[in-house]
């Protein structure tokens, strides 16, 4: 084999492994990006300890919170919040609750993904309850109440009296070969 195409061939291995290294690379990085910049208005996905005796509620207070489901193109359960606005106070806890329903003909495993707008506003949203925690499995034509309970951190910038919290919805069902 001629040298330059083994110096060729070389190069285009390593560009491939190099490319499939960055691949796995990719959601640390993004994570920390978001985490340095404070964009995608990510939450966090474990329970906030919501402790009443340490909590006081800013009744002077009112933030409107909106919520928004998605389904992901290849999710095709029926996913929506029960109640798509509230105005709540400041280190209030509260609580919604989503509506899920399978109609596939087959058992399927989805996960909910958040995301709050306006991003700044991330920080500032906790959950105590979630659905988004777990993965969610319905059988086929199961339909389930999904609670979310939440408060609204009390140092929230006063600029702030609106967020939008949005699920999208995954279709995680683990693959199964015969």
């Amino acid at each position: 084999m001629d040298s330059s195409v083994k110096k060729t061939t070389l190069k285009l291995v390593l560009l491939t492994l190099t490319m499939f290294g960055f691949g796995f690379a990719m959601v640390p990085l993004y994570d920390v990006f978001c985490e340095v910049t404070g964009i995608n208005g990510k939450t966090s996905n474990t329970p906030y300890q919501y402790q009443t005796e340490k909590v006081s509620i800013d009744e002077s207070r009112i933030v409107t919170i909106q919520f928004v489901t998605n389904n992901n193109d290849k999710m095709g359960w029926d996913f929506y919040p029960k109640t798509t606005e509230l105005k709540v106070h400041p280190g209030q806890l509260e609580s919604v609750v989503f509506f899920a329903h399978n109609p596939s003909e087959q058992a399927m495993v989805a996960q909910a993904i958040p995301s709050i707008a306006p991003f700044d506003a991330a920080d500032y949203l906790h959950k105590t309850e979630c659905f988004c925690f777990n993965q969610q499995r319905l059988t086929s034509g199961e339909k389930v109440d999904m609670p979310m309970r939440f408060v609204i951190d009390q140092a929230l910038p006063k600029h702030i009296k609106k967020l939008t919290l949005s699920y999208t919805l995954f279709d995680v069902t683990p693959s199964h070969s015969n």
